[in-house]
């Protein structure tokens, strides 16, 4: 039985490892039901969505791991043939096993799954459910924000989370590059870089410990420098990025646009907010 309907639950998607881990601890504790067995999870490439899930599932081991462990073959088709469901959380990620099986046996092995009790994790959800029709229990969406929604008859399907979601990808990874950039003017010119990084929508806030001294102007104006410049940015490793040949530490490096000329229409707003909760001195940029 129902107790509550969730129509909609809208975060804004974090941009760091951590954050993106811990949201989905959250809404793993807020929206999971012990009994629910078809997870489904839409988003464009370097969204975030395996981290979600790891915060949702920790333990759970990937199939196709950004780490690069690819589990062959694949435990789900595997148990499916054999009829014999070894573990109890099975993960897929659609898009990449479309390499290597059809898209109606992906299908037929997570109902057989679902059918007999477990639990399965689908990543790009949308690319399935033409097949498999039966909707999943939990549809999230990772975008500009992680849309979770509880599905009725109804709806919604997920071509409309996932096209919520693609659309709005844009608008975070410029915001993400856009505050790289504007971190690394504030260390150029003397500054102590932000001691925190937050959302807005089609933006950003970072937060000062103290309030910096400096014409806003001139540090939007550095960072548009870097922007004109269409430098390629690129994962580097875990924690870094690089900006033209710059190293710069970053805790989302997959979640940035491929060059800083991409950033559209970026403006900072010229002056600083204080917060007397925190003591923090806020800024906001926007982008698009």
């Amino acid at each position: 039985m129902h107790y509550t309907t969730l129509v909609q639950a809208a975060y804004y998607a974090p941009r760091g490892r951590k954050r993106l881990m811990h949201l989905g601890m959250l809404i793993s504790q807020r929206y999971l039901g012990a009994e629910n067995r078809l997870i489904g999870v839409v988003g464009d490439a370097g969204a975030g969505k395996s981290l979600l899930i790891r915060g949702m599932f920790p333990g759970l081991v990937l199939t196709n791991d950004d780490d690069g462990v690819n589990l062959r073959p694949l435990p789900i088709l595997d148990d499916a043939g054999n009829d014999f469901f070894r573990t109890h959380t099975y993960h897929l990620d659609v898009r990449f096993e479309m390499a290597f099986a059809p898209l109606w046996e992906l299908a037929d092995a997570v109902k057989k799954a679902v059918s007999a009790g477990h639990r399965v994790i689908v990543e790009h959800f949308d690319l399935l459910y033409p097949l498999l029709n039966l909707n999943a229990e939990v549809l999230i969406g990772i975008g500009e924000e992680v849309v979770v929604t509880i599905p009725t008859l109804f709806g919604p399907f997920p071509a409309e989370v996932a096209q919520q979601a693609y659309e709005s990808l844009i608008y975070r990874k410029m915001a993400h590059s856009a505050e790289d950039l504007t971190s690394v003017v504030f260390e150029q010119m003397g500054f102590e870089p932000p001691i925190m990084h937050s959302d807005v929508r089609r933006g950003f806030v970072v937060e000062f410990a103290q309030k910096p001294e400096v014409d806003l102007a001139e540090v939007e104006r550095k960072v548009q420098q870097y922007i004109d410049q269409d430098l390629p940015i690129s994962f580097y490793r875990d924690n870094a990025i690089l900006i033209g040949d710059e190293v710069l530490e970053c805790t989302g490096p997959r979640i940035h646009m491929s060059s800083t000329g991409e950033i559209n229409n970026f403006r900072l707003e010229k002056n600083f907010h204080y917060s007397p909760i925190t003591k923090t001195f806020l800024l906001a940029g926007r982008i698009g």
